[in-house]
This record gives structure tokens, C-alpha cells and sequence, in this order.
């Protein structure tokens, strides 16, 4: 069985949060994400992520990303609004154990499928911090292109790098 057979997308769910709080809880992790992704991580975030997105009305746009049963990492869309509102920034992490398996790039290329069958969206985009080469290559292999280095945009833990802007639109 392939890996990519192993991955699924799915809707979060309260037996997930354990998994969640211990691999979110990871800083590795979080200097590569947004800040409103907290650190410490805690079971009571992950309660409270896991309600977020039981919540959402209409076509869920937040997943887990689940390797044989278990949720290792999430992965996402923010619609974007206003003169940007056909494009949607996505997000993914996975939890380290998983690394270097190829499970963020099945996971990105499954969302992206996914958002562009379901949602009106012309563009798919992500800006990765440049001190996170390998999410970049993740992009890479899901079949984004990089369009820009945006200077000195990202402010994280003290420091201040660039972006990455990769994107994708629909065929």
C-alpha cells in the first residue's frame, strides 16, 4: 500500500486531541508556524481546536491529517477577501516523528485537489518562512510554483526573515 494510500483527510474529532496536544507541543514545529498556533501546546488547546472545527458551518476547510488511524499533523485553508477573494492561503504541520516521509506532500496535494473540486478558488498559496527549507520543497513536490521572495514580511520569536510565496491555480 502506498503512502499516499495511507494518508486520508478527515474532520477532527475529541479522540484526536491527545495525539494533537502531544505533537503540536513541539517548538521545532511552532517557529515555522503563525503565532496564533500557541506554545506551549495543551490538551486544552487541543480541546478547544478540535470544537473550533466541529463548528465550522458549510464545507469544512480544517483537517486532520490522518496516517493509518491516527492524526499526526493538520492542514488547512484561510480564504483570502476583498480584491483576493478567489485566492485561499494554505497551511499544513506535521508532527516530527513523521518528517522526511513524504506525508506533508500527499497531504498538500489532497487538500489542493480538494479545494479547487469543491470551492470557486482560482489560487492556492502559501508564504514559508525562510528558515523552513523543507516545507518549501513540500510545495515543490505538490506542484506549486515559487513566484517571490518577499523581504523581510515574517516576525517570529525575535526574528525578522523573509518569505517564500509559492502558489497554485487551478487548471
Amino acid at each position: 500500500m502506498s503512502l499516499s494510500d495511507r494518508i486520508k483527510l478527515r474532520r477532527w474529532i475529541p479522540t484526536d486531541a491527545d495525539a494533537l496536544a502531544r505533537l503540536a507541543h513541539n517548538r521545532k514545529l511552532w517557529i515555522n508556524l503563525r503565532d496564533r498556533f500557541p506554545h506551549p501546546y495543551t490538551r486544552a488547546d487541543a480541546d478547544a481546536w478540535i470544537a473550533h472545527c466541529q463548528a465550522e458551518a458549510g464545507q469544512p476547510i480544517q483537517f486532520a491529517i490522518d496516517l493509518d488511524g491516527l492524526a499526526i499533523g493538520g492542514i488547512g485553508i484561510e480564504p483570502l477577501s476583498d480584491v483576493h477573494r478567489l485566492t485561499a492561503e494554505i497551511g499544513y504541520w506535521i508532527g516530527e516523528p513523521y518528517w522526511g516521509q513524504g506525508v506533508a506532500s500527499a497531504a498538500v496535494t489532497g487538500m489542493t485537489r480538494y479545494v479547487f473540486a469543491e470551492f470557486p478558488f482560482e489560487r492556492v498559496q502559501a508564504l514559508v518562512f525562510q528558515w523552513n527549507p523543507a516545507s518549501r520543497r513540500v510545495l515543490e513536490k505538490a506542484g506549486y510554483t515559487f513566484e517571490a521572495r518577499v523581504a523581510r514580511c515574517i516576525v517570529k520569536d525575535g526574528l525578522v526573515g523573509d518569505g517564500f510565496l509559492y502558489a497554485r491555480l487551478r487548471d
